[in-house]
């Protein structure tokens, strides 16, 4: 046990600990087998890079966060923006030309921006690549806007793919490219806000947010953490709706030439 600054005992956890809470990991490969879902493979899977990734930056962060280097830090945050942008194409279900240059751009634009709003005029640490608010704070919204990218272009892909033949109707009739996709784009961003809505919605009702729970574990006093998580949950809402929009216009300006004309033959469904 560890007495932290608030004189609250936080509670320190070792490998025997650890290893007691990956062995209910077993209770999912227990159902899968049950049920015949074929999925205990990638749960060892899915459970081994879980250990492995998260000791590996565990380390990282522990040199990073000692290090005065603004550009160590900013190459770490590059690194996870094109990590992120990459992720968020990884999980659609159609692709195009030029799909993962159009969520790159959204996510690291949409997220960086946000994230220096949020280190130079709400949390202000003495310098801003201290890597302490940085870099987890960078993180929390490029996981949360990565999912709004993912799901935006594949609603955009599919709505496009559905309505082919009412766009290019639209298209024939004398519609621009942006009047002839104009609800596919709407529905698209709609999809890809869903989430972090449904999330804002129960927030503290529902489910206590991993940031907070974090604070709380470690000590920090309740109303504390209630005021940060309510500061990262309005910078997660900003980033996911700036990302996913910026994403889904991106795609649109590909799959739309400046002739209006409708390049269906650019969609593609991933062959794995």
């Amino acid at each position: 046990m560890i007495l932290a600054d608030s004189g609250i005992v936080v509670i320190d956890l070792g490998a025997a600990e650890i290893c007691i809470a990956a062995a209910l990991i077993l209770i999912n490969a227990a159902i899968s087998v049950a049920l015949k879902l074929n999925l205990e493979r990638r749960l060892l899977i899915a459970s081994l890079r879980t250990v492995i990734q998260l000791l590996l930056i565990g380390f990282v962060l522990e040199w990073i966060f000692e290090t005065t280097r603004w550009y160590l830090v900013a190459l770490i945050l590059l690194t996870m923006s094109l990590i992120a942008g990459f992720a968020a194409v990884s999980r659609t279900s159609r692709r195009f030309a030029g799909i993962r240059l159009s969520s790159v751009i959204a996510v690291t634009t949409s997220s960086w921006l946000i994230t220096a709003i949020a280190l130079t005029s709400i949390i202000r640490p003495e310098r801003w690549y201290q890597p302490q608010y940085c870099i987890p704070l960078l993180g929390m919204i490029l996981g949360n806007s990565l999912n709004g990218i993912s799901l935006g272009l594949d609603r955009l892909t599919a709505e496009l793919a559905d309505r082919r033949d009412r766009v290019e109707l639209l298209l024939t009739l004398g519609a621009t490219r942006w009047e002839a996709a104009n609800a596919p784009i709407r529905e698209a961003v709609r999809t890809g806000m869903i989430p972090i809505i449904n999330s804002m919605m129960v927030v503290g009702l529902v489910s206590l947010p991993g940031m907070m729970t974090g604070q709380l574990l470690a000590g920090a006093l309740p109303l504390g953490a209630v005021r940060y998580q309510i500061v990262i949950m309005f910078l997660i809402a900003a980033a996911t709706a700036l990302s996913t929009v910026l994403a889904v216009l991106l795609s649109y300006r590909k799959l739309f030439n400046s002739k209006h004309q409708f390049l269906y033959h650019e969609i593609s469904r991933r062959s794995d």
